[in-house]
């Protein structure tokens, strides 16, 4: 479960497209307190920033619809609540760009 904090226009599909479906799971865990990946450690940094969450889904879907994918999975703007920005990281931003290095994916870091 990972959702980047690097832009989303340097995203290959697989990262892209990947990280969208897990921000839905993240969002639905903690806004109808589901249990199942409650405590990993990439929900607990979003928990108190729906806001901040919301924002990364806005912008992954028009990255999304520029690369010609259709987005139909809204999020509830009413419920983003909290802070409009992450200030918590599982790893450094060199440290992600490092992990999608080797990775080998098409991912431009």
């Amino acid at each position: 479960m990972r959702i980047w904090d690097i832009s989303v226009e340097k995203l290959c599909r697989k990262h892209l497209l990947g990280e969208h479906r897990e921000l839905h799971a993240i969002w639905s865990i903690i806004l109808n307190n589901k249990k199942g990946y409650a405590h990993h450690p990439e929900t607990l940094r979003w928990r108190g920033k729906l806001h901040a969450l919301y924002l990364r889904h806005e912008a992954l879907t028009e990255e999304m619809k520029r690369r010609g994918y259709r987005h139909n999975s809204l999020l509830e703007k009413t419920l983003a609540t909290g802070e409009r920005i992450q200030t918590e990281f599982i790893d450094t931003l060199e440290k992600q760009k490092q992990l999608l290095k080797k990775k080998q994916c098409g991912c431009k870091v």
